[in-house]
């Protein structure tokens, strides 16, 4: 330590103020001199005697005042070490790596070690290790310890003493410090908080989807019973959990409960659901129910306008499931069952006068559809771009890279055949022909990554959509329409059907209606997978227009190369749990269109009798591609969506970056591994 031989700081300072006060009489006696000596004279006396009566006080008094100053600093560094030993926070001094230098009373009670443990704070508190403690910013760590909650606060004292000082406390760099840690117990706290969060209500709204197919389905003395069997139902699950139900109309409820009794809805993953299905009185089709639970922490018209959210997504995905929306955070259950084919056409003919409208205000129509564009997003492209002639409005389909199997399609619409020359756009080319009064039609997908240009939808405010597959979390957001039918068998089809209510003056030439008629085969797989009545009544409607099969095969046929990978995928597919296919689709030079062939590889799999779903995987300008089918059994939309993808029950995929194939498939692997063991798929 540093020695000191007498008083310092402001004891010192008060101390020389005698002397500073003699200097000042001596100064004022020096002038009083020449002016009258006498008086001079009596200054300096009695400056003289000012300094010897003090100078003697002084030395007379000053080991007394010495022994005072100790005292009295040992009594209050006594009592500061005593306050801060018996302090109620718990409270530790470590060193620059974490050591435990020295321990309050109460921070040895609840670590249960004696003051002399000076081991790493880490081997007590596996959470506050040296990164822990040495991060930048408030310093503040939450843990759990004896099952209490603790709040950590870490303050750095930086040490500014000599070297002697810091060999003593072990500080040897010139930047070491001590770090002063403090547990704040917040038990009580987090308690509260969780009870308030839990009290906190809950809206929810139950749609019945199929409310009129169903009373159909049954004899008219017995509709009564069945809705009151559902009105039981629903208000038994709900009122079980302290939940109050309120009928709003015929098919819907809307719903209250505490925000505790979430987690169990989702633990049972909204087995209502299913408990509906249940009910036969002689309807020969099941009811199915979508239920949307909006979750906020704002005021109660927030969370109802999440419900209402969460319904329409629930909806736009073909109904049968529960959403729950919090946030930007949305959660998916059910959603296993088949989508029930809408026989009525009201709303295909509602959506048909909805676009006319819309196209007649603008001034051009862009079309687009998904990124490496398939059969399906090329000829609902080509429906609109036929129904916006009709009106006379300027079209531009954006289409960037032309596959293989798209090709010969293509070229049936070139200058020489009467269209505009401008009738294809690239991306760049769209974003430097968009003005304000232009409109935007997405068909085929709502996603806005999945497109043809995202930007484009960025830069309009006037967007259409069309699409055939199911909704997910991110969709094509401020559409001035949406029109979209998971229940569908294609966006061609949907198109077909706008198209004949659009305008009586659409004549659709031969080669466009092969287009639209090729984008139905194509994703019927030839017209046996999700085809309903509402599927050939499109296909009628268009063969009327001239449509040719035997043209249309012909301009889908693929060459030698997308055909041998094909069947290279089929010979090299590995059966995974008996019930699974997994293929890699090779993607060499030669194959032009390798995520087509993967397509089509997936497709054959589920001819091998024994193979419930398949995948096969593409790697492709970056990223891998993953097409995965199914007949009947097996959801593949709902394993798709766990690797961030989408689009139907029996038809979906998926695209990865930043892995390679083989890891690819082990998470495919590990995903229905997971889904098997949580009930989510049956083999």
């Amino acid at each position: 330590m540093k020695k000191t031989d007498g008083p310092t700081g402001r004891l010192l300072n008060f101390m020389r103020w005698p002397l500073v006060l003699t200097i000042l009489i001596l100064l004022a006696g020096a002038g009083m001199f020449y002016f009258d000596r006498r008086y001079g004279i009596c200054a300096l006396i009695f400056a003289a005697a000012h300094f010897l009566t003090w100078l003697l006080t002084y030395l007379a008094n000053k080991a007394v005042m010495r022994r005072a100053a100790i005292n009295f600093a040992t009594q209050y560094g006594t009592v500061q070490k005593k306050l801060l030993d018996e302090f109620e926070i718990p409270y530790a001094l470590l060193d620059d790596g974490g050591k435990i230098l020295w321990m309050n009373q109460k921070f040895a009670k609840i670590t249960e070690k004696d003051k002399k443990y000076h081991k790493p704070v880490s081997t007590i508190f596996p959470a506050l290790t040296k990164e822990a403690l040495g991060k930048e910013g408030d310093g503040q760590i939450e843990m759990e310890w004896g099952g209490r909650v603790y709040r950590v606060g870490a303050d750095k004292l930086y040490f500014d003493g000599g070297e002697q000082e810091k060999r003593t406390l072990g500080l040897g760099k010139a930047d070491s410090f001590l770090m002063a840690l403090y547990l704040f117990d917040e038990t009580e706290l987090h308690a509260y908080i969780r009870a308030n969060r839990e009290q906190q209500l809950v809206s929810a709204l139950v749609y019945i989807d199929n409310y009129e197919e169903a009373l159909d389905s049954v004899e008219e003395v017995k509709r009564s019973l069945l809705v009151a069997l559902v009105d039981r139902k629903v208000s038994k699950y709900f009122s079980e959990r302290d939940g109050v139900v309120k009928k709003l109309e015929k098919d819907k409820y809307f719903i209250v409960f505490k925000r505790k009794y979430l987690d169990e809805f989702a633990a049972d993953k909204f087995s209502v659901l299913e408990d509906v299905k249940t009910i036969k009185i002689g309807n020969e089709m099941a009811v199915t129910l979508s239920v949307g639970v909006g979750v906020s922490e704002g005021s109660y018209t927030q969370k109802y306008e999440y419900s209402r959210m969460a319904i329409d997504i629930a909806l736009g995905r073909g109904g049968d499931q529960a959403v729950i929306k919090e946030g930007d955070k949305i959660s998916y259950y059910g959603g296993k069952s088949r989508q029930m084919e809408k026989m009525t056409r009201v709303k295909a003919r509602v959506k048909a006068h909805a676009l006319r409208e819309i196209i007649e205000s603008r001034e051009q129509v862009f079309v687009m559809g998904h990124n490496i564009s398939d059969m399906d997003s090329f000829g609902a492209a080509v429906g609109i771009f036929c129904a916006a002639q009709v009106l006379k409005k300027k079209t531009h389909i954006v289409l960037n890279e032309v596959t293989s199997s798209l090709r010969p399609m293509k070229e049936c619409f070139s200058e020489e055949k009467g269209y505009p020359a401008d009738m294809f756009v690239n991306s760049a080319r769209a974003l430097e022909l968009l003005t304000s009064q232009s409109v935007v039609v997405v068909v085929d997908t709502n996603r806005p990554n999945y497109t043809e240009c995202p930007e484009l939808l960025t830069r309009s405010k006037n967007i259409v959509v069309f699409d055939h597959h199911r909704q997910s979390s991110e969709v094509i957001e401020n559409a001035v329409l949406s029109y979209i039918e998971p229940y569908a068998s294609s966006t061609c089809e949907m198109v077909a059907e706008v198209l004949q209510y659009f305008n009586e003056k659409i004549h659709l030439k031969p080669n466009e209606a092969d287009s639209i008629y090729a984008g139905i085969l194509i994703d019927t797989n030839n017209f046996m997978t999700k085809t309903g009545v509402r599927t050939f009544e499109a296909a009628a409607y268009l063969r009327r227009c001239g449509a040719e099969v035997t043209r249309v095969r012909k301009l889908l046929r693929d060459d030698m190369a997308a055909y041998k990978a094909r069947a290279e995928a089929v010979r090299h597919a590995d059966v995974y749990r008996g019930a699974f296919a997994i293929s890699i689709c090779p993607a060499d030079s030669s194959v032009e269109s390798p995520t087509i062939a993967g397509a089509q590889a997936a497709n054959e799999l589920l001819n091998i009798i024994g193979i419930k779903a398949s995948f096969v995987l593409t790697e492709y300008h970056g990223k891998i591609y993953i097409s995965s089918r199914s007949i009947d059994e097996i959801n593949v939309q709902i394993i798709m969506e766990r690797m961030g993808g989408g689009g139907h029950l029996n038809v979906a995929g998926a695209q990865l970056e930043g892995c390679t194939v083989q890891e690819a498939k082990r998470r495919i692997q590990e995903t229905l591994d997971q889904m098997l063991e949580e009930g989510d798929l049956e083999i």
